[in-house]
C-alpha cells in the first residue's frame, strides 16, 4: 500500500468529518438571541479571531466598534458600543449569537448578520448564498471577544 496515499485519504476523511460537524446558517439554534453550542464543535482560536475582527474584508468590526486591544489599527468606529471588557459583560453563547446574527438579540440593530446566507441581497454575484464569516471564523471571533476583559 502506498502510505502517502493512505495518509492523504485519512486527512481527507478527517477534514470531511470536521466540515460535516459545522452547523449551517439555517440550522443555528437561537434562544433569547444566544447560541449555546459551538457552530463547529471545537473551541475558537482567539489569535485568528483577532485577525478576523480587524480584517476589513471579513469581520470589519472596527468599522463600528472601538477596541483598545487593537490600538495599532486606525479608524475605530463609534456607531456600535466599545468592546473593551465585552468578555465580562456577555457569555460566549450570547457573543456567538450576536456575531452570528445580532438581529436575534437586538431588535432593530444595524449590526450585520455575519452567519446568514439567505434572505438578503448581496451586491456581487460571487457572494450570493454565502455568509460573511464561516462557522469557524464566528467561533474564532467569539474566542477573541472572550479575551477582552475589564482591567
Amino acid at each position: 500500500m502506498n502510505y502517502a496515499f493512505g495518509y492523504g485519504i485519512a486527512a481527507l476523511m478527517t477534514a470531511s468529518v470536521a466540515y460535516a460537524g459545522d452547523v449551517t446558517p439555517q440550522k443555528v439554534a437561537f434562544l433569547d438571541g444566544a447560541v449555546s453550542s459551538s457552530l463547529t464543535g471545537v473551541t475558537g482560536d482567539a489569535a485568528n479571531g483577532r485577525k478576523v475582527f480587524a480584517n476589513r474584508k471579513q469581520g470589519n468590526c472596527l468599522a463600528c466598534h472601538m477596541n483598545a486591544d487593537q490600538s495599532e489599527q486606525s479608524f475605530h468606529g463609534e456607531v456600535g458600543p466599545p468592546l473593551d471588557g465585552v468578555g465580562d459583560r456577555w457569555s460566549d453563547a450570547e457573543l456567538r449569537g450576536i456575531v452570528a446574527n445580532a438581529k436575534m438579540m437586538f431588535d432593530g440593530t444595524i449590526m450585520p448578520a455575519f452567519y446568514v446566507d439567505a434572505g438578503y441581497t448581496r451586491p456581487l454575484k460571487k457572494f450570493e448564498g454565502k455568509s460573511i464569516l464561516s462557522a469557524q471564523q464566528v467561533e474564532d471571533v467569539v474566542a477573541y471577544l472572550m479575551t477582552l476583559k475589564e482591567e
